[in-house]
């Protein structure tokens, strides 16, 4: 938790003198939602090597020199590309279930949240420049690398995760152990938050996950569309429909009956409702996820498009002490 505000850190530490302090605070006031760290960095005041250190006092957060250490490729597939672009941050190293990770903008006090939830792991917050998370996000994060497509091809010729998934996806009782790791293993997670990420952030209002009996389909419906994404390797439906069990503290040893879930995810700090449907079919489960991103939704009554005088009487109808008002539409029309 801060304590001191960065700006009085600074003169703390001999970086400003207070009256570049009142400059820095007279010039923050006149760029809205500026962090006076940036301020003082694009007046030339500190660089982002000090920023760094202010910082790292300022939250009791240790500082890591990115360009001192190797980063192993195990380490940088536990964040996709879409993560670490959205959250700006790198994966430094993994300590049992600790996962630290480095960002530039410990303030952002939410980040840590939200990679616990997505990842399943506990998070722990490096601070470095921003120079050098910008150098490792271009090198180790460029949008060539990490796509769906790329994905789904590494998952193709995992032949190890096929035969597990093949021995705990029979028709007889399920190891729950092995499929709770299952559901926990890296690839697996790596393709769920993708599609989940890619979906939110196209303002989709739905997912789609169909098991056929030879193909395993994702699809996503946005603008009441459905398109097709590159469909991953059928005998993945298992540990997919299982990881977002998991998510939704759904039973997974139940295969045979409906269930229904809930998801709640904080993404770009907006608030994300995800309603999760899982329903049996002839070929494995299917699970139809229903995006409620309420960020996206304005509660202001002038904004649903009434005239004013269907707003007036609309008013005055459900400020009467008794009766029913009835809000009727098809799927994705905006009831909710």
């Amino acid at each position: 938790m801060a304590g001191r505000r960065l700006g009085q850190i600074l003169v703390d530490m001999g970086f400003i003198d207070d009256d570049q302090l009142e400059m820095l605070v007279d010039e923050q006031e006149q760029q809205p939602g500026t962090q006076i760290g940036k301020v003082a960095e694009d007046m030339g005041l500190v660089t982002d090597s000090q920023i760094a250190q202010a910082l790292s006092e300022q939250f009791n957060i240790q500082i890591v020199d990115l360009g001192e250490i190797q980063i192993s490729s195990d380490i940088l597939d536990e964040i996709t590309e879409t993560m670490a672009q959205m959250y700006r941050v790198v994966p430094v190293h993994l300590d049992g279930n600790t996962l630290s990770v480095a960002t530039a903008n410990p303030e952002n006090i939410t980040v840590a949240d939200e990679l616990r939830t997505f990842l399943g792991r506990d998070i722990q917050l490096l601070v470095t420049t921003d120079t050098e998370l910008q150098r490792l996000l271009d090198e180790f994060y460029d949008s060539e690398r990490e796509t769906i497509e790329r994905i789904v091809e590494e998952l193709e010729h995992d032949l190890e995760l096929k035969e597990q998934i093949e021995a705990l996806s029979g028709d007889g009782p399920i190891d729950l152990t092995g499929a709770e790791a299952l559901a926990d293993s890296v690839p697996v997670r790596r393709l769920l938050n993708m599609v989940l990420l890619l979906a939110i952030k196209d303002h989709a209002s739905d997912i789609h996950f169909e098991p056929f009996e030879d193909e395993f389909r994702i699809r996503i419906k946005a603008d009441g569309v459905l398109y097709e994404m590159v469909p991953p390797p059928r005998h993945l439906a298992f540990a997919i429909t299982t990881r977002i069990k998991v998510m939704s503290n759904l039973d997974i040893a139940e295969r045979r009956l409906p269930q229904d879930g809930r998801i709640e995810l904080v993404v770009g700090g907006h608030p994300v409702d995800l309603r999760v449907s899982v329903m049996p079919t002839m070929f494995g489960e299917s699970v139809v996820m229903r995006i409620l991103d309420r960020s996206v939704v304005s509660l202001d009554l002038e904004m649903v498009g009434m005239n004013e005088e269907t707003i007036t009487t609309f008013r005055e109808v459900i400020e009467k002490p008794n009766g029913i008002v009835l809000v009727t539409g098809p799927t994705g029309s905006g009831k909710t």
